[in-house]
């Protein structure tokens, strides 16, 4: 939401404050002001431009169509400057960039102005045509001046451009009352108020003349509660045309494209005070009766932008007597709006059913200022002062006359909502005891009405503008946003006893693993845990009844497409090399909804930057495993009974799956490249996922205890073996284990090789073995005679034989 500095100072009678307090004022009510700008009525505002006299002139020698002109802006010594207009003469008072000037021209990028040489000769600038710096379209030389004009004038003054700033407030679902300037005038009122200023808000009742011409309109609303409220007024005698400069500068402030002058009321009174309005062209109303009512089911309706739409029975259209003329608070028709031809509008001001406007600008994926009003609520009782307001200003600034009386049909008046609150609860919920006066000072300055007040109790009327005010705490939230969080004081914090839990901090392991995974170079990702449908088969996905776009319909069954869907972002963008981690939850309905937090590293590219110093490695299958390896050693489960299998995915082209004490822990290798040809993705892909639940059960039930380094030296022995392909690492390690007993520490594979000079049903591994005894310094003898009991064990079991 954009708001306007001037445009707000309109509402506020005397607001003396600078534009970063308004913004810090604002942001401690709960209007965060995310953005500063400051704008102006022209792109770049002229900024850097003065004006100048032409002062010499003469022929380029060695050009035919440039002169060489000095021109005097002000400054100790005239500027010398190349020209090529033909119109430039001595004496011209002209707009010049000098050097250092960035120009905005009205067709093209923005450029700066350096000193150049233009055939051999000096040039300190440029004398300026309108279309160069924005002002106009017209090329047909420079902009020459009146001869009064002021040298050394900056152009900004002398072409009176407005300037403003503007903040962009993040808003927050429920404040739909602070959707206007005047909304967020109200707050800023009320906070300066309460710190002591006396301000007030300038909002004055219209007046609209009498008039005898009366044009026939009519209108109808088949249910009420689909527009509670539906006013009208015919205005007629109107001249379309562009907007004059004021209401052009309010709109662009705000970032609005002026479009004419009856469209730009509409958008500026919306904008103003929060009343979405829309302009008929009352000729194209047939049977000049306006008739509200749903949709038929499949009904083609073709919209303002050209677009045709099949309709829903549930979608409210605003209809004359033979078809839709619009989508109620959502977008005009083709056929309906106002064009250059247009002498007399019907102008609708209307409060219709949030939950009506919503359904209906999701289901057309049409997202409007109108709809973001009404589907979070409008005030119903600015209705008619949003008619009135647009009907003056039609008046005053495209020639209108009132050709009817107001139409206003509210069968059913909105009632204030009756909330009571009692000072002991307000001060409970904030935890502080804020003065009696304070708080009915902030509840009046708000325009919440105390009907009554007694034994210690309020009994308020909420006003109009605030629909999602119903409750004690809903008050309660209004008094201490304007009062200031920051004013509230803390309480000494009581001493406590900590007791230790047998489970382990989540967040301590995420982090841990996190610090670990970052040292090794890895970036952490974050993303939306809603995901595009179309990923999953509809078998246990958790749908959104509601969803915000078509992209976004369920909630993700696996980390996998938004982590390929951050890999295919960064690819496209030139950065191929990536290795990252999430944390995150995946969501699935089987007989009970379940929710499992996942852990996923994504590998592909090279495995460090390019560097002189390293050969390029690309990350691998073995890279990937190493990381998981090193989650384990850092979590205290890589010494328990750990085993692998060949992982049964149509993700993975190959990989395994770990278990940790039967317990499934990850799977882990290559992606398919057919998951990979969805995502547009050409290069190989490394994936592990983890199951992060699991991973926490088996760390609560480890016991991490001290151990010292041995005394006694370990002993090295290494073997190279020819197996059979089918043949698993996994297996040798068991089978060699069970004769190692005790003194077997560790086992590693540190070569593998096939191909030549091997039987293609063979492979060789090179493997080490290392042992320690505790107690002793072992002998030759006894690892000798280990590693006899696992040569011949080999050989049996397996078929392996050694090779020279």
């Amino acid at each position: 939401m954009t708001i306007s500095f001037s445009w707000l100072k309109e509402y506020i009678d005397n607001l003396d404050i600078s534009t970063s307090e308004a913004a810090s004022i604002l942001t401690n009510t709960g209007l965060e002001v995310e953005a500063i700008e400051e704008v102006s009525s022209f792109q770049g505002g002229l900024k850097g431009l003065v004006i100048g006299e032409v002062l010499t002139k003469e022929k380029h020698p060695d050009a035919d169509r440039l002169n060489l002109t000095s021109v005097n802006v002000g400054l100790d010594k005239p500027l010398n400057i190349v020209c090529g207009a033909t119109n430039v003469e001595a004496g011209q008072k002209v707009v010049v960039a000098p050097v250092g000037t960035t120009i905005y021209p009205t067709n093209g990028e923005p450029f700066e102005i350096k000193k150049a040489k233009i055939r051999g000769q000096a040039s300190e600038g440029m004398i300026c045509a309108e279309d160069e710096i924005g002002l106009g379209e017209g090329h047909d030389g420079i902009m020459v001046l009146s001869p009064d004009a002021k040298v050394g004038t900056l152009a900004s003054e002398y072409f009176k451009i407005e300037s403003d700033t503007s903040f962009e407030i993040g808003l927050t679902p429920n404040r739909t009352d602070a959707v206007s300037h005047l909304g967020v005038a109200r707050d800023l009122v009320a906070a300066l108020n309460v710190a002591g200023k006396n301000l007030s808000i300038k909002l004055e009742e219209i007046e609209l003349p009498n008039t005898n011409k009366k044009l026939p309109i009519e209108v109808e609303v088949e249910n009420s509660e689909d527009s509670p409220r539906y006013a009208g007024i015919v205005v007629t005698n109107l001249k379309v045309t562009d907007s004059p400069d004021w209401l052009k500068n309010r709109l662009t402030s705000i970032g609005l494209s002026p479009i004419n002058n009856i469209v730009d009321i509409t958008n500026y009174v919306m904008h103003s005070i929060g009343q979405p309005l829309h302009a008929f062209d009352y000729d194209k109303i047939s049977g000049h009766k306006v008739v509200v009512k749903r949709a038929n089911e499949k009904e083609k309706f073709i919209t303002l932008d050209g677009v045709e739409r099949e309709l829903s029975s549930e979608d409210l259209m605003i209809c004359n007597t033979e078809k839709p003329m619009c989508m109620a608070g959502v977008f005009g028709g083709k056929d309906s709006g106002v064009s250059a031809s247009t002498k007399t509008v019907f102008i609708e001001s209307a409060l219709f059913n949030p939950v009506t406007i919503r359904k209906t600008s999701k289901r057309h994926g049409l997202h409007t200022d109108a709809s973001f009003r009404y589907e979070r609520g409008v005030d119903s009782n600015i209705t008619i002062t949003g008619l009135k307001m647009a009907a003056k200003l039609m008046i005053d600034i495209a020639g209108g006359e009132v050709a009817s009386d107001i139409i206003d049909h509210y069968p059913n008046k909105i009632e204030k909502a009756n909330v009571k609150l009692t000072y002991e609860y307000c001060n409970r919920l904030i935890g502080n005891e804020i003065p009696k006066e304070i708080i009915k000072k902030i509840l009046s300055e708000l325009e919440f009405e105390i009907v009554k007040e007694e034994n210690d109790e309020l009994d308020l009327l909420v006003p109009t503008y605030r629909v999602d005010v119903t409750r004690p705490c809903d008050v309660v939230e209004e008094i201490i946003r304007i009062y200031g969080f920051n004013n509230i004081t803390l309480p000494e914090q009581p001493r406590f006893s900590i007791s230790y839990s047998t489970h382990p901090d989540k967040e301590k392991v995420k982090n841990t693993i996190s610090d670990l995974l970052v040292g090794k170079g890895l970036s952490e990702i974050m993303n939306n845990s809603l995901t595009n449908g179309k990923y999953y088969e509809e078998t246990n996905s958790v749908n959104i009844l509601n969803p915000i776009s078509k992209e976004l319909n369920v909630l993700r069954k696996s980390l996998l497409e938004g982590g390929l869907e951050t890999t295919r972002y960064n690819i496209n963008r030139k950065n191929s090399d990536l290795k990252l981690f999430e944390f995150g939850k995946t969501y699935h309905q089987y007989e009970n909804y379940q929710e499992t937090e996942r852990l996923s590293i994504i590998l592909t590219g090279l495995k460090q930057e390019e560097s002189w110093k390293t050969p390029d490695s690309l990350s691998d299958f073995y890279y990937l495993k190493s990381l998981i390896n090193a989650i384990l050693i850092k979590t205290g489960l890589s010494g328990l009974n750990v085993s692998e299998k060949e992982v049964k995915s149509e993700s993975f082209e190959y990989g395994l799956s770990l278990k940790i004490a039967k317990k499934q822990v990850v799977d882990f290798g290559k992606l398919n490249s057919s998951i990979l040809k969805k995502f547009d993705i050409k290069q190989e892909v490394y994936y592990a996922d983890f199951n992060f639940n699991t991973l926490l059960d088996l760390i609560k039930d480890t016991n991490i205890k001290y151990q010292p380094i041995s005394k006694f030296p370990s002993v090295r022995r290494d073997l190279s073996l020819l197996l059979n392909n089918e043949i698993s690492y996994e297996q040798l390690c068991e089978l060699a284990e069970k004769q190692g007993k005790q003194i077997l520490k560790e086992i590693n594979l540190f070569d593998y090789y096939k191909g030549k000079n091997i039987d293609k049903d063979k492979k060789s591994y090179a493997m080490s073995f290392l042992f320690q005894d505790e107690t002793k310094t072992l002998t030759d003898e006894e690892v000798d005679g280990v590693m006899k009991n696992i040569i011949d064990v080999f050989n049996k079991e397996t078929g392996a034989e050694l090779r020279g």
